[in-house]
């Protein structure tokens, strides 16, 4: 069975990697869907308008890319377990473009944002399996709070997979998240 695990992923975190490794154990291809893949992709929804602000977007698709990609492969998934896509998921007319609709779309539901997801995928037609959903609180870390730990050169390390900590730093990205992080 092929599976699809999606997010903006805007920095690579561990609790994106509980995610993605969930969906991981219940398929036997995992599509890794990066959303907001650039911005002439990126539409506003009112479940969670700030997805689409250029400062919780400081990260191209291709950087995103090579984080997921070396995460995967730090966690002992080989290359040809997963592949990682681009997932303009508020353009539904565009799914079949980059996704396999006939998998299961893996999900997690925090709050409304996760409800406008699973309902949209419904409508859809979509294979969806709910992986967990609890409150807000129990969300764990965000990437707004990497970003914002390494805004105010707070430990940050910690929250990411050793891979992503150095691409960051091989890419010379974190001057840019912590300039884009300015007042955030």
């Amino acid at each position: 069975m092929t599976g699809v695990v999606h997010g903006r992923f805007q920095i690579l975190h561990n609790d994106h990697m509980k995610y993605i490794l969930a969906g991981a154990k219940k398929c036997s291809h995992l599509v890794v869907g990066i959303t907001n893949p650039d911005p002439g992709l990126t539409r506003e929804d009112g479940a969670d308008p700030a997805r689409s602000a250029p400062a919780s977007n400081p990260l191209t698709y291709w950087e995103r890319y090579c984080m997921v990609s070396a995460a995967l492969m730090e966690e002992g998934l080989p290359p040809g377990a997963f592949s990682v896509v681009p997932f303009p998921v508020n353009l539904p007319e565009l799914w079949a473009n980059y996704l396999p609709l006939d998998a299961t779309f893996f999900l997690t539901i925090y709050d409304a944002w996760g409800e406008r997801k699973l309902a949209m995928f419904q409508e859809h037609g979509l294979t969806v399996d709910i992986l967990w959903r609890r409150p807000a609180d129990q969300k764990g870390i965000t990437s707004t709070q990497v970003r914002h730990a390494m805004a105010v050169n707070s430990p940050w390390k910690h929250l990411v997979p050793a891979s992503v900590a150095e691409i960051l730093r091989e890419k010379s990205i974190l001057s840019r998240i912590i300039s884009s992080c300015s007042g955030v």
